[in-house]
């Protein structure tokens, strides 16, 4: 099968099962300069499928490096009013958006971690309702990547220059199942299965789990009514989409309280550009307490003293270890391919759609029933062939759910 082939395929992927594009929605397409020909095939897969407009945001890293390296300060402190409103135009269209990743791993490398937080603030704040539909799965959202030269120079540098982009692209190929004869039906196999397993784990109703692994101990609460859940969701109009493509997660939220020990990451955090690697987070009722890091210990510390609940965990991961993603071998640096080869925990905000009727109480609800909330979310990997985790009943049970990295039920 020809790369243009692949391409076309994968463009269509995207379409009819990332984002689910349906008669007369609105798509807007976040992508980097260097994916202008999958993008073309995006756009036009869409109005195939009956989008009414297709809005295409553009962005160059060159600008984004030279823009954290030489804009004064204050340009940091700052979100512009007009994106703002673009974002809230988005959701009140019930539109969708598509994000395209290629970034550099090493991007912001050598910035100002003061520069990369404080931006990451700012604009979390001013699209806190834009981030408050996509947590509530108001809208249809959904992110993929395609390569880029200098991160496929990250993932590959044992292969020649001039090899790495298509071992990249063919891997990308792979781990969104473009290998199969009709990729749109094996998504929904593949759905189907991962949903079965969310649902076994939703009516095990735990109360607590219990995580070990080489420098990890760590013991996360859950709350009442939790549900465990899957890439696939539904947007208010039950129209279903793929958040993240690809996934190999079931995933619900921890209680914002309930979080006690220690948890060590087992693949490099990609954070704004910048590379996060070898730390602990020591957790005391479900605030992290201590922080340390042999690669990027400031910026970790400044993201979790971003705000009030970004010291607290918003969601929590499981993926096994002989999942599709990890027995390939491939470290990605980058988190939507990272995060579904482990087990992983996110700090910051959680997804509400994980308790009973979540996404429909207010905040004080929410925090009541102990859902953190923050203008952080960010993902790290704990998941190895050592991990054991045991599910806790309200009678104090223990019950296996992994074994040595892998599902024990």
């Amino acid at each position: 099968m020809s790369h243009d082939t692949q391409l076309n395929r994968y463009a269509e992927l995207a379409v009819k099962v990332g984002v689910n594009v349906q008669q007369g929605q609105y798509l807007w397409i976040s992508a980097p300069v260097g994916t202008e020909n999958f993008v073309r095939k995006v756009v036009r897969n869409a109005y195939e499928e009956g989008a009414s407009n297709v809005h295409v945001q553009w962005h160059d890293e060159v600008v984004t490096r030279t823009h954290y390296e030489r804009a004064p300060e204050e340009a940091f402190n700052h979100f512009p009013s007009w994106l703002v409103q673009a974002h809230d135009d988005l959701v009140e269209k019930n539109g969708a958006i598509l994000q395209i990743e290629a970034e550099d791993p090493d991007l912001l490398k050598g910035i100002s971690s003061d520069r990369v937080t404080t931006f990451a603030k700012v604009k979390g704040e001013a699209l806190d309702a834009f981030y408050g539909a996509i947590e509530t799965d108001r809208i249809s959202w959904s992110i993929l990547a395609v390569p880029s030269q200098k991160w496929a120079d990250k993932v590959f540098p044992e292969l020649p220059e001039e090899s790495r982009m298509k071992k990249l692209w063919n891997t990308i190929f792979k781990t969104v199942r473009l290998e199969h004869e009709d990729p749109v039906a094996e998504w929904k196999q593949h759905i189907e299965r991962l949903q079965a397993r969310a649902l076994a784990l939703t009516e095990k109703k735990f109360t607590k789990l219990h995580y070990r692994g080489p420098g990890t101990d760590i013991t996360v609460a859950l709350p009442e009514d939790h549900i465990w859940l899957t890439g696939s969701s539904k947007n208010q109009a039950g129209a279903a989409f793929i958040a993240n493509m690809p996934t190999e997660e079931v995933y619900t939220v921890p209680h914002r309280l309930g979080v006690d020990g220690y948890v060590s990451n087992t693949k490099p955090l990609a954070y704004q550009g910048n590379i996060i690697d070898q730390f602990t987070l020591t957790f005391k009722e479900g605030q992290i307490v201590n922080v340390k890091a042999e690669v990027g210990q400031e910026l970790l510390e400044k993201i979790v003293a971003m705000d009030d609940g970004s010291c607290y965990l918003g969601e929590i991961a499981l993926v096994p270890h002989e999942s599709p993603i990890s027995s390939s071998g491939i470290l990605f640096f980058n988190t939507l391919f990272d995060e579904n080869a482990s087990n992983h925990f996110a700090i910051g905000s959680c997804y509400p759609t994980c308790v009973k009727g979540g996404d429909e109480m207010n905040d004080l609800e929410r925090e009541v029933h102990g859902l953190n909330d923050s203008v952080v979310h960010e993902d790290f990997m704990i998941g190895s062939a050592e991990m054991d985790i045991d599910g806790i009943h309200e009678n104090g049970t223990v019950e296996p759910i992994f074994r040595k990295g892998n599902w024990a039920f």
